[in-house]
């Protein structure tokens, strides 16, 4: 499956490299920093994609915030490099491979991709001092009631695992993070990049969570995990 980062395969099903989402994430995400009192001078985000998530970071931290994307996709590394300026770099290669380490690392829809992904959160862990991931929850009722956009999401978008709150947070805990703060986003509810289907079930996902957040991600789904770890 990694060959699809690689080959193009990845590029074809994904064109934009899902940039449209980007704003609404790194919101989210400044978001989070803020409510944790997290004033980090430098950040890395370990499969950056197209970078964009930096971009609006580094428009939401802290003046002089030193931000570095790592990326080992050369299709996505050449969307982002042109992207880099004064404190905000990119780097083509494998960011656990590098002994740098920051006071935040990101891992924005990442370990859903990777086939040991509890050898590659040990190894995170020494990245840096506070964790960001973002991780998609594809557990729902909805999703495995209808079988194929489980399968659809592997050959489209490489996701290998999937994931409830309960068995992320878990996963997390079983490699040895502390979870600080976590919370539920939603691409299917808060982003205007969403096809007609999609739409049909926004107001009944919004209507639902207003009553029972966690029964809607797990009924419905369109929800993805934000967490703070250490």
């Amino acid at each position: 499956m990694t060959s699809m980062y690689a080959d193009g395969s990845y590029l074809h099903n994904n064109p934009l490299w899902h940039t449209e989402d980007s704003a609404w994430k790194g919101d989210h995400i400044a978001d989070i920093l803020e409510r944790n009192g997290i004033s980090p001078r430098t950040v890395c985000e370990i499969g950056c994609g197209a970078g964009d998530i930096l971009v609006h970071l580094s428009r939401r931290l802290a003046p002089g915030t030193q931000l570095v994307g790592y990326e080992i996709s050369p299709d996505a590394y050449a969307i982002c490099s042109p992207k880099a300026e004064g404190n905000l770099h990119y780097r083509l290669g494998d960011a656990l491979d590098d002994p740098a380490t920051f006071d935040v690392v990101m891992a924005i829809d990442v370990f859903e991709h990777v086939e040991d992904y509890f050898a590659f959160l040990r190894k995170l862990r020494g990245k840096g001092g506070y964790k960001i991931f973002h991780i998609p929850l594809e557990l729902s009722a909805w999703m495995v009631a209808r079988r194929q956009p489980l399968l659809r999401q592997r050959h489209s978008v490489g996701h290998l695992h999937h994931f409830s709150q309960e068995t992320a947070l878990a996963t997390l805990e079983d490699t040895g993070y502390r979870i600080v703060d976590h919370c539920y986003t939603s691409g299917r509810t808060e982003s205007s990049a969403i096809g007609w289907k999609t739409r049909l079930l926004k107001w009944p996902r919004k209507a639902l969570y207003g009553v029972d957040p966690d029964t809607a991600a797990r009924l419905l789904g369109g929800y993805s995990l934000l967490v703070v770890a250490e």
